[in-house]
């Protein structure tokens, strides 16, 4: 159903239960459905006679039930920039995609308490807002614990190992040189999630 509205646009409950050959009210209770995930939604349009047609059409949240090229096209234009640009090059360009997100993790950070778990929420809450599935949590010992449990540039991140070593940098240079930041679990070391333990220097 999904890829019909996709190929053909916004359509009829009716008009797609004909297509498919089944009844229209099957059709109407999967479109139902699919509006509680927020995939399609309900659209009105002027009809010449009568009551205005209700067209169902897809939302942008169903871009996430196609095929996604992103991760295949990062991993080229990390490949492309190393052969044009060399080693040097794409060290520059890392580094400067980590100063921009200093700046907007700094950002963040403003309108948190002062207290480091306050600090170190606010940091998981904009890693939560980019995909990371970001928490805090607390170690046995009581040390907060920032755990991702998604990595969305996993794939640019095995072709490009730096970029994981300047987010550690990124996450230091955010909460200060009085906090020490530990990586304990890595995705690409095989665990199951990114956690960085978080305390104050001694």
């Amino acid at each position: 159903m999904l890829d019909m509205l996709k190929k053909g646009g916004p359509a009829r409950a009716d008009t797609m239960a004909e297509s498919l050959g089944i009844s229209a009210m099957a059709v109407r209770q999967h479109l139902k459905t699919l509006a509680e995930q927020e995939m399609v939604s309900e659209q009105q349009m002027a009809a010449t006679k009568g009551r205005p047609a209700k067209l169902w059409a897809l939302t942008e949240q169903s871009n996430k039930a196609f095929p996604d090229g992103h991760q295949e096209l990062a991993v080229s234009l990390i490949d492309c920039m190393r052969d044009t640009f060399g080693p040097d090059g794409l060290a520059r360009i890392i580094e400067a995609r980590a100063e921009q997100q200093k700046m907007i993790y700094k950002t963040r950070l403003q309108n948190a308490g002062e207290d480091l778990e306050s600090r170190v929420a606010a940091l998981a809450a904009a890693r939560e807002a980019e995909g990371y599935m970001a928490e805090l949590q607390q170690d046995a010992e009581g040390n907060l614990l920032l755990v991702e449990n998604h990595c969305p540039i996993c794939s640019a991140a095995s072709a490009c190992r730096s970029l994981c070593a300047r987010e550690l940098e990124v996450f230091q240079s955010v909460l200060g040189p009085d906090i020490s930041v530990e990586r304990t679990d890595h995705i690409l070391a095989g665990a199951r999630r990114c956690a960085y333990r978080i305390s104050a220097r001694p």
